[in-house]
């Protein structure tokens, strides 16, 4: 019998929609041994005795059901979540895609989470007042250029990532005929924005012609560059695609090489958020939205199973969910509630003061 590789069960994700679904032992298992992710934190756990969703209680029952941003699929369901539910005693269930997306789900009543991780604030802003009314700031994800090492691109590229050659090089690089380059959808997604906003910002940089943004990608929804955000990397990893957009982080969990960018353009630095606002993009509608730092926040939803909720999110800010992260390939920021303080559940606010 084939053993499945992640990028078949990327494929397979690709062309669905959010349906909830729970995974088996055996079936994360096999995804984690075939993308060779053996994180030392897997293997670990946090004693339930010294971690505060545990401390109040020995027995516990109920959930944590995350929808996340489609960046946090290979960390969450195999590392995250597990991890989670031994140091806690809660259940886990995980589901992904464009945050953008997953945001309007929850509000059509088609998926009913009681956890939110988006990238950026403004997927969760589109839930409240109704569902929530805070978020917490976790850590930063700026987006990288990740490419297929057997890509006849790769040596110009392994030079770009090297400093062999200059960044402004990339550009020009992703005019040439018969490159091959994968992003998501802006209309659904925070990275998809950013994407098309840092050819913006590099254009602005390093002096390209006016005409850059569409030369490298074409029009905001082009068929042959746009595909879903749970997908990307496997089309990239089969060869399908020279290039593609990327977290950091989705590029360490994923083993793939990269070409990073500077922090003035990568979205990565909350402190250059005025920088990266002087970038804009125009979606379908008419709606302008300006380029905001890819920070992973999170919240609670709702009401049901929420001490699953709101341990998962604590976990997310504890020591050992933030070395989790790290090890992801996220960059730690100083945790930050943004709305309704009072109405963050007990362990958040906790982990917050201890952080």
């Amino acid at each position: 019998m084939r053993r499945s590789s992640y990028a078949d069960d990327m494929h397979l994700l690709g062309g669905r929609s959010l349906p909830s679904r729970r995974r088996s032992r055996a079936a994360l298992a096999a995804a984690l041994a075939a993308a060779g992710i053996l994180c030392a934190a897997c293997g670990s756990s946090t004693s339930p005795a010294t971690h505060p969703a545990t401390a109040r209680k020995a027995k516990v029952s109920g959930s944590a059901d995350v929808a996340y941003a489609g960046s946090l699929q290979l960390l969450d369901d195999k590392v995250m979540g597990p991890a989670f539910s031994r140091a806690t005693g809660y259940g886990y269930e995980g589901r992904g895609g464009g945050s953008f997306g997953v945001a309007r789900e929850i509000l059509a009543g088609e998926i009913s989470p009681n956890v939110f991780e988006s990238i950026g604030g403004a997927p969760i802003a589109l839930l409240e007042p109704k569902l929530t009314s805070w978020y917490v700031q976790v850590a930063a994800s700026p987006i990288v250029l990740a490419y297929n090492p057997k890509s006849s691109f790769a040596p110009q590229l392994r030079a770009i990532a090297e400093g062999r050659r200059p960044v402004r090089d990339l550009f020009s690089l992703m005019e040439e005929p018969g490159f091959h380059l994968g992003r998501t959808n802006p209309e659904t997604d925070p990275q998809g924005q950013a994407f098309v906003e840092m050819v913006e910002l590099a254009r602005t940089r390093y002096h390209l012609p006016a005409d850059t943004v569409d030369r490298v990608l074409g029009r905001l929804d082009n068929p042959a560059q746009v595909f879903a955000e749970t997908a990307l990397e496997a089309r990239l990893q089969s060869g399908q695609l020279d290039a593609a957009s990327a977290f950091l982080s989705q590029a360490v969990q994923l083993h793939l090489p990269y070409v990073s960018l500077p922090s003035e353009i990568n979205f990565g630095d909350p402190s250059l958020a005025s920088g990266y606002a002087a970038a804009t993009l125009t979606l379908t509608g008419g709606r302008t939205v300006h380029g905001v730092p890819l920070v992973l926040d999170a919240t609670v939803l709702g009401n049901h199973d929420r001490p699953a909720a709101s341990a998962f999110v604590a976990y997310l800010l504890s020591a050992a969910g933030r070395d989790e992260l790290r090890r992801g390939g996220y960059r730690l920021v100083t945790p930050r509630l943004v709305g309704d303080a009072s109405a963050a559940p007990e362990e958040v606010r906790h982990e917050l003061a201890s952080s």
